[in-house]
């Protein structure tokens, strides 16, 4: 990473994490993928019941092949032949990985889902939620957060999974009604009830979509 952007994320991260702290949430800044590793590890208690979302930053930084090979157990929807169960196993997991399509420099997060397990396990059910979220899905505030969330991350995601999509063919949001589409429920997370709950941490590389 070129120094002079790092110096910026980590002052940009500073911002973010007090951010979150006001809002009852925790935020940690790794500066690289191999300390996000052992920030995310240091969360996640051995023997803890783990599963996750589409949470491609996790794979990315080596978190779910850490899991898989240690003393926990890993719920992994795509090689469970009842998926609707593993889904459903989310909402009483010890840990909920996750991603973020965007958030702001105040500490909000932002995400698009199709299905909504994603977002509903966000919002209640697993006792802790743990988001790894590079530095490129930082926006100045919700709005931007939302254009990046339908006109970045869900194209790319459409694309990803060989959706009919109008945004998987032009690569920005129509805002459509296609029976494809991704972008059925949206999820805003301001402030966390529950304090220890929700942490996000923050990685200086660019990750995910």
């Amino acid at each position: 990473m070129n120094e002079n952007i790092t110096k910026r994320n980590t002052l940009l991260a500073e911002q973010v994490i007090k951010g979150l702290a006001s809002r009852n949430m925790t935020g940690y800044f790794a500066k690289d993928k191999e300390e996000a590793l052992q920030i995310a590890l240091s969360q996640i208690p051995e023997g803890s019941t783990v599963t996750m979302g589409g949470a491609m930053s996790a794979h990315e930084i080596g978190l779910v092949q850490a899991l898989k090979e240690g003393n926990y157990h890993f719920i992994d929807r795509d090689q469970e032949a009842d998926k609707r169960a593993a889904m459903l196993a989310a909402y009483d997991a010890d840990v909920f990985l996750s991603s973020v399509n965007a958030m702001t420099e105040d500490g909000v997060l932002v995400n698009i889902d199709g299905n909504a397990n994603r977002v509903s396990a966000i919002a209640q059910g697993p006792k802790k939620v743990l988001f790894i979220v590079s530095m490129n899905k930082i926006c100045a505030d919700v709005d931007a957060a939302m254009k990046r969330a339908r006109n970045v991350a869900a194209p790319i995601n459409a694309q990803r999974f060989g959706l009919t999509t109008p945004c998987s063919k032009t690569g920005k949001c129509f805002n459509c009604k296609s029976p494809d589409t991704i972008c059925c429920q949206f999820l805003i997370t301001r402030y966390s009830k529950h304090e220890g709950r929700i942490h996000v941490i923050l990685v200086d590389d660019v990750l995910g979509f």
